[in-house]
């Protein structure tokens, strides 16, 4: 991943450096089970683990020679301990190696990550109780719907965030597997018992059954729950994006002093970090189609996966690591314009509360399509006209016979807007104008969101 995008921690567990330290701890912990296992003397054991070193350039510059990192590796480690070394990768073929140590590095990355997933979690769940009573317009289809409120949004989002926490977690845990089965998975080598010892030492499992390597499909599933993860960012991107449009102006992303929104327009704020986190997903949708592709090897294996694994793996969870951070960074310092919200609200003159105006209605006795229809009318009036929603609808049920607390031949003006029809109605409509409706129930669902924290 480009330093851009890399997080100090997450980029050290993917140096070459990391990834040589992690063969050598495979390497020490086979010869030390050989030893265990009476194959290897352990005076020689104890040389190996005392002596043995290696540095990233004379690896390399060996490698220049075998064109086989493992075996440069090999080579320069067993050089560094005199005639000992000659029990390096003993019964070991180079997966074996490969595919325990990038456990261990999955499972750095995997700590790091799920890190960043819980503060991005909880930094949602700080932002929804503090706007829990914060209306604001819902929508759908990008319309006005029903009120709500901004905490109740964010707290949609907060659960998002603990379900791929969870399903990150799971999927980290899925690939702390390694593997010392030999060339094609049948222990012609070295015996499972040596495999046991070590993966004991390492803090992980074995593979059930594997032919030369770990089975991909546990690192598709890594990279899908990644991917999915990054859609969740994105998901919270988009709404901030849209919140931030002038138009609406309900929520502003942080903006630095000293920053420019525009190198020839010095008004402009604009939501750049929403829109790299959704660009970014993008990438990590693309790195999990690789690694689905990858899955489907030749046999016991071919090394199809390889290249493309040691850009995919690396690059994902960096990339992951330092989006969480980017979205729990917008989540904790957006500005969020409760007046603006609140004004929002009456730009459809009250056409927001239709459903509770139906409702009502219905409640009274009247048949559901006849009070639909003079919902519908007057909301759109008022919406159109600019006309308040509640004064049209009292207008009409003034003017139409079939309106509750009505009977046919009634003298009244159905111009006459108001008191008189609402009343007649025998419906408390200050209730259904009342905002606090759509807060009845909220304190419940932020009972849910209290219990997430860990």
């Amino acid at each position: 991943m480009i330093e851009r995008y890399t997080r100090p921690e997450m980029g050290a567990v993917w140096t070459a450096k990391r990834r040589m330290e992690g063969w050598l701890e495979v390497e020490l912990a086979a010869i030390d089970a050989l030893a265990a296992e009476g194959t290897v003397p352990p005076e020689a054991a104890r040389a190996c683990r005392e002596r043995a070193s290696f540095t990233v350039e004379a690896v390399d510059e060996r490698e220049r020679t075998t064109s086989h990192d493992v075996a440069a590796f090999v080579d320069v480690v067993a050089d560094s301990i005199g005639p000992e070394g000659r029990w390096i990768h003993y019964g070991l073929t180079s997966s074996d190696v490969l595919d325990t140590a990038l456990a261990l590095q999955l499972g750095e990355a995997g700590e790091l990550i799920s890190a960043g997933a819980r503060d991005y979690r909880d930094a949602l769940i700080d932002r929804a109780l503090e706007h829990r009573q914060t209306l604001s317009a819902g929508r759908t289809h990008g319309v006005h719907a029903e009120p709500t409120t901004f905490g109740l949004r964010l707290a949609g989002f907060a659960f998002e965030a603990e379900r791929n926490l969870r399903r990150l977690e799971r999927a980290f845990d899925g690939v702390r597997v390694g593997k010392l089965s030999g060339a094609v998975g049948t222990y012609a080598s070295l015996p499972p018992a040596v495999e046991r010892r070590v993966m004991e030492s390492l803090g992980l499992r074995r593979e059930d059954v594997s032919t030369q390597v770990v089975p991909r499909d546990r690192h598709a599933e890594l990279c899908g729950a990644i991917a999915l993860a990054g859609a969740g960012l994105e998901r919270f991107a988009t709404e901030v994006r849209n919140l931030q449009r002038t138009e609406v102006r309900e929520v502003e992303e942080p903006f630095g002093s000293g920053q420019k929104g525009s190198s020839s327009m010095p008004h402009k704020r604009n939501p750049i970090l929403a829109e790299r986190l959704c660009g970014l997903a993008r990438v990590l949708r693309g790195y999990a189609q690789t690694a689905f592709e990858n899955v489907a090897l030749w046999h016991e294996r071919d090394i199809s996966h390889s290249g493309a694994e040691r850009i995919v793996l690396p690059d994902s969870t960096t990339l992951l690591d330092y989006m969480q951070h980017l979205a729990e960074r917008v989540a904790r310092d957006m500005t969020v314009d409760a007046a603006r919200m609140r004004d929002n609200i009456e730009l459809t003159h009250g056409a927001l509360y239709s459903q509770r105006a139906l409702t009502a209605l219905v409640e009274s006795g009247m048949q559901r399509d006849a009070a639909y229809r003079i919902v519908q009318e007057s909301a759109q009036r008022a919406w159109d006209e600019g006309t308040s929603f509640r004064e049209l609808l009292a207008q009409r049920l003034a003017g139409d016979p079939a309106a509750p607390g009505r009977e046919a031949g009634s003298s009244s003006d159905p111009a006459a807007p108001g008191r008189e029809a609402e009343e007649a109605a025998g419906i408390d409509w200050d209730a259904v104008f009342d905002p606090g409706a759509y807060l009845a129930h909220l304190p419940e669902l932020f009972e849910r969101l209290e219990a997430l924290r860990d």
